[in-house]
């Protein structure tokens, strides 16, 4: 019994020795060049960022925040995110345990004829026999090559990862929930100078009527002038469509059925105006899809370590013991009692080469994963210097627009002036208003065009998905 227990507790010393024997390497982040992820006119050596200011810090309209609250809470792509973080934490600490034995129970009666005429029945006397049988089996297998601990650390980086894909779908509902809300607002901005520039057409008609009467113009001015009254009763009608299919939009980003959605004034809100970019390198620790990227690189890096283990040996213990017997009645007795261990090593020798294509691919798809690492900071780059340039552009824009709506609009005043008093035609008249209209709208838009630049900004700088 003591030769036995020595044995074991070699064997035991033996696997623990041989487990610091370690094949697996231990992850290094890749040398990435980040300095120049933004274009030279916009980089910052600023180390503050605007994704480290909280989203409700950036959306201050109080709607605003209720309805990005319920929509972190109720959106169904958050939803489905959230289940997938449970299932990879479900892995996550399957993998966590990989260094335990198994172990496994089991009872069992097996019942055995004989035939008669066979070569072992032609001379038993008893050709039926019982056995019952209560046992335990334990296997173990030692991590000499890492492979174990590398799974342990594949696993933790898929779960890290799936928390990191989370982020960046909440990150991108804030932006999506942020950007409906304010082209609702815009387009409300529009019906209003769309309904007061239809009752300003309505006059007109009302004007070229009296002119015709008198004589100043034809009849042809009169339906001209009709005609741009109902041209802008459409251009009305398709703002209050829009309308509705923004609030069915608004209504699905929050997980709710269609509704109207309540909401504030375009005038009234007030955006971040301190646009701050932060080092470049900040994507790397705030951008949650690049995040998740390098998640993908560590996660597949270390099922690299795990298919080089097979080439290695590997020692496993296995064990049994239990109570064995023919007699019911003696089940329960120490004769019944069994037990047995088997260990040893198992080289690899010929497989077909399963374990070599393992390999392959497993290296394979760590390349890959590098370079949709690399990829997701060159998009990262991409969209802060694509959302900063449309944000200053919009903002130049919004200067030189809102001079020309005050001109146009000032143009089309003095032209209806001019045409009672036969200085100008109708289609001058027609033509100046048009044009004021047209710029009346566009200057809602550049404005809204602007608060998107600084929401896609904000969302291209990782910021508000879990702070």
């Amino acid at each position: 019994m003591k030769n036995k227990i020595y044995k074991i507790a070699l064997l035991g010393v033996t696997a623990t020795l041989l487990q610091s024997c370690f094949v697996a390497q231990d992850y290094k982040r890749p040398a990435l060049k980040t300095e120049d992820l933004y274009r030279n006119e916009v980089v910052s050596t600023d180390t503050t960022s605007l994704a480290n200011v909280s989203w409700n810090n950036i959306f201050t309209d109080p709607l605003l925040q209720g309805y990005i609250t319920k929509g972190l809470k109720n959106n169904l792509d958050v939803r489905i995110a959230m289940q997938n973080i449970v299932a990879a934490q479900a892995t996550m600490k399957q993998g966590e345990i990989g260094y335990f034995p198994t172990l496994s129970a089991t009872t069992d009666w097996t019942h055995n004829k004989i035939s008669k005429n066979s070569q072992s029945g032609s001379f038993l006397s008893d050709l039926n026999t019982d056995q019952y049988q209560l046992y335990g089996s334990l296997s173990w297998e030692a991590d000499i090559w890492g492979k174990i601990r590398s799974n342990k650390r594949a696993t933790n980086a898929s779960f890290l990862q799936t928390t990191a894909v989370n982020q960046a779908i909440k990150t991108q509902l804030i932006a999506n929930i942020a950007t409906t809300y304010y082209q609702l607002l815009a387009v409300d901005a529009q019906i209003k100078v769309a309904e007061e520039t239809l009752i300003n057409r309505n006059k007109s008609v009302e004007t070229i009527l009296a002119l015709k009467k008198a004589g100043n113009v034809t009849e042809v001015g009169v339906k001209q002038t009709e005609a741009q009254k109902y041209a802008t009763e459409i251009i009305i009608a398709d703002l209050k469509n829009n309308v509705l299919i923004l609030e069915n939009t608004m209504s699905a980003l929050l997980g709710e059925a269609s509704g109207k959605i309540a909401r504030g004034t375009f005038e009234a809100q007030k955006m971040q105006s301190n646009i701050t970019l932060g080092v470049s390198a900040s994507l790397l620790r705030n951008r949650p899809d690049v995040i998740a990227a390098e998640y993908n690189l560590i996660s597949n890096f270390e099922m690299t370590n795990v298919a080089k283990s097979g080439f290695y040996p590997s020692l496993k213990i296995t064990a049994s013991s239990g109570l064995q017997s023919i007699d019911l009645k003696e089940w329960f007795s120490a004769n019944s009692i069994f037990a047995n261990i088997v260990t040893g090593l198992t080289q690899p020798v010929f497989n077909q080469r399963q374990i070599r294509t393992k390999y392959e691919i497993a290296k394979a798809n760590q390349e890959k994963a590098y370079l949709q690492f690399e990829q997701s900071l060159l998009t990262a780059g991409k969209e802060v210097s694509d959302a900063l340039a449309q944000y200053n552009n919009e903002t130049y824009k919004i200067t030189v627009r809102e001079k020309q709506a005050d001109a146009l609009t000032k143009a089309a005043n003095f032209s209806d002036e001019l045409l009672v008093y036969g200085l100008a035609n109708y289609l001058e008249v027609l033509t100046s208003k048009n044009d004021a209209l047209n710029a009346k709208l566009n200057l809602v838009d550049n404005k809204f065009q602007q608060y998107k630049a600084v929401i896609q900004l904000y969302r291209a700088l990782g910021g508000g998905g879990w702070q």
